[in-house]
């Protein structure tokens, strides 16, 4: 008996895709097609296991080399796990609607096996094959996808199964059928052109960090007087912004006021919290979050309340670093700073009460700020470089910092 071989029949990996230029498509995929067709990035750096591969895994190894940074030993590698946490927290549906993780960009390197016709007339929807062994290359989003390879891997220690892993979709683009060299180009692009969050207003985005969440609250419950409206103090605060300008109706930056809190909460250690994230579990020892809650947000609310004039009018007062320090003094009223440097509210608002908060040169020059060739007052300090010496001018009037931000 003779079998009639197949003729038009192509095997491979069959994705459902819209492409957006003639050589790239969007789409998603599932978990376990992605560790299939994008082998284990942390694999392909081991030697002992390059060793024992097989040839393919070798060759896409080498190619991978071309477009990629290495993982081990870099902060790259360092992230796969908290990754592969935050993606698991996500899946089991920990942080709510609150979590994303972008498409991941893949290389397709060479041509598609096959690519239908539009699978529903006018959709632009098509389905596109890759054969068995075709070289794909993750050329952005490397770390995900060797987070997810840690979840496909080993499930059970996040908290995963198989089966839930087998539902998720991966959104994905994928360019086919291009040179190394403009692979290369794709993967400078994406990691250079684009320009870097600033980390401290970064960190004044995040809803799930307590200092940002503290700041919110400080700002929603001051009232304050706009035109004869009471309105809260909170839409006089820019979130997008690292510095308010003239031009813009809020006063101060939600950084900034972040900066006023999480100084408020530990003290000078809080300087470095500026661009760190805080969590419940590492608040002072001996503190609860509601506690700790309970104090500073009326605490910073009343000091708003009272100074209000001082921020309306973009005084020094809303300058990150003035904030932080004047955060520090604020922290020795809390009931868990060190009692030998303790102080009463009202001790804080005498050496607050004769600062002069205007911006110029004669208060400010040295402590907060810097005046430049043209004799302008630069605030543009960050609040670890100039923090500490505006809480030291606040707390001890006697020294020159402190008479000087008091105009003596």
């Amino acid at each position: 008996m003779l079998l009639t071989m197949p003729t038009g029949v192509v095997e491979g990996t069959q994705l459902t895709v819209m492409p957006f230029r003639d050589d790239a498509v969007v789409g998603t995929l599932s978990v376990p097609a992605l560790v299939q067709l994008v082998p284990s990035p942390r694999a392909e750096e081991d030697p002992r296991k390059l060793k024992t591969a097989s040839g393919l895994v070798r060759r896409h190894a080498e190619l991978r080399a071309t477009v990629q940074r290495t993982l081990k030993s870099s902060q790259k590698g360092k992230n796969v796990r908290p990754y592969a946490e935050y993606i698991a927290a996500g899946l089991k549906g920990e942080l709510g609607a609150a979590w994303s993780t972008p498409p991941i960009t893949l290389w397709h390197a060479g041509p598609l096996a096959a690519i239908s016709d539009e699978l529903v007339p006018g959709s632009g929807l098509r389905s596109l094959t890759i054969a068995p062994g075709t070289m794909v290359v993750a050329i952005d989003g490397e770390t995900q996808t060797a987070a997810w390879h840690d979840l496909y891997d080993d499930p059970e220690p996040y908290g995963l199964t198989y089966p839930e892993l087998a539902r998720v979709r991966i959104p994905f683009e994928l360019y086919v059928d291009l040179a190394p060299a403009d692979a290369r180009q794709i993967f400078y692009d994406r990691n250079v052109r684009g320009v870097v969050v600033a980390k401290n207003l970064a960190m004044s985005m995040d809803q799930r960090d307590f200092g940002t969440r503290l700041a919110h609250r400080v700002a929603d419950s001051v009232k304050v007087d706009i035109d004869g409206q009471p309105v809260p103090f909170g839409r006089l605060v820019n979130a997008s912004k690292r510095q308010t300008s003239v031009a813009d109706r809020e006063v101060v930056t939600l950084s900034a006021l972040r900066a006023l809190v999480v100084t408020a909460i530990y003290g000078r250690n809080g300087l470095t919290r500026s661009a760190e994230s805080v969590h419940e579990d590492e608040l002072p020892a001996g503190t609860r979050p509601e506690e700790v809650e309970g104090f500073v947000v009326p605490l910073l609310a009343r000091l708003i309340s009272e100074r209000f004039p001082d921020f309306a009018s973009r005084s020094a007062l809303t300058a990150p670093a003035v904030l932080a320090g004047v955060g520090i003094a604020a922290h020795h009223t809390t009931p868990w700073s060190e009692a030998a440097s303790r102080i009463d509210p009202q001790d804080l608002d005498r050496l607050l009460g004769g600062i002069r908060w205007e911006r110029e040169a004669a208060y400010w020059d040295g402590v907060a700020a810097k005046t430049g060739a043209s004799g302008r007052l630069n605030f543009s300090g960050g609040v670890k470089d100039s923090g500490g010496r505006v809480a030291d001018a606040i707390l001890y009037p006697a020294t020159e910092a402190g008479r000087r931000i008091r105009g003596l």
